[in-house]
């Protein structure tokens, strides 16, 4: 069985950043790409970013583009995000997710990853204003 463990997540001023961290465990599995989605209080679940790591791309949401940056290493199927010039819209729970799906482009890799075959138990980001 695999698991994705989330951590990183906490209280912080607006204009703050933080990292995330998604590690998987378990049995070993080769994914294409990882990646995180939000969900915050009464809104559905969000994409916001994407690694591929057949592509070597990055992905990132319009919300977090700009002030944001998605890294990590596909040997341990280990995802980062860093989020910068936090705002309070940033406040949710983020989910990491991983898919052995074959993809190409923003859009298969948002539909791959919703559909993930493995994702995390999430962890909350509060951003004070």
């Amino acid at each position: 069985q695999v698991q994705l463990v989330e951590s990183g997540g906490g209280l912080v001023q607006a204009g703050g950043s933080l990292r995330l961290s998604c590690a998987a465990s378990g049995r070993t599995f080769s994914s294409y790409a990882m990646g995180w989605f939000r969900q915050a209080p009464g809104k559905e679940r969000e994409f916001v970013s994407a690694i591929s790591w057949i592509e070597n791309n990055k992905y990132y949401a319009d919300s977090v583009k700009g002030r944001s940056t998605i890294f990590g290493d596909n040997t341990k199927n280990t995802v980062y995000l860093q989020i910068n010039s936090l705002k309070s819209e940033d406040t949710a729970v983020y989910y990491c997710a991983a898919t052995s799906a074959f993809c190409s482009g923003y859009g298969c890799y948002v539909a791959a990853l919703d559909k993930a075959d493995y994702w995390g138990q999430g962890t909350q980001v509060t951003v004070s204003s």
